[in-house]
């Protein structure tokens, strides 16, 4: 990804250390039960496949289905992707640092 937004620096991103850093978020299909829950929150940044799975989307919109792949966490979507992230039945949706790789919010949070 080439488009990356920053953080806020505001109660949200001092708990994970994330404030004035570019996220991204992927998401485990492995463990993605099908819900649509993130979609809800944010379709600008998931989308529901034919498989029934969830998917990030690129910034420009595009389905990214390969495992793995990471799309940049827009700034005014940031409390959407956070909240899917918490709300997830399959806790599969990953919110991390760019610059070391470190989730910040997600299962795997530190």
């Amino acid at each position: 990804m080439t488009v990356q937004q920053e953080a806020p620096v505001d109660g949200t991103a001092g708990s994970g250390g994330v404030a004035g850093e570019p996220l991204e978020v992927w998401i485990d299909q492995d463990l993605c039960t099908g819900d649509g829950i993130c979609v809800q929150y944010a379709p600008e940044v998931f989308e529901l496949d034919i498989d029934g799975l969830a998917y990030v989307k690129s910034a420009e919109d595009e389905l990214l289905q390969e495992p793995g792949a990471t799309a940049p966490v827009p700034l005014v979507l940031l409390q959407d992707v956070v909240d899917s992230a918490k709300e997830c039945p399959g806790d599969c949706i990953h919110v991390r640092r760019v610059s070391d790789r470190v989730e910040v919010f997600g299962p795997d949070a530190e």
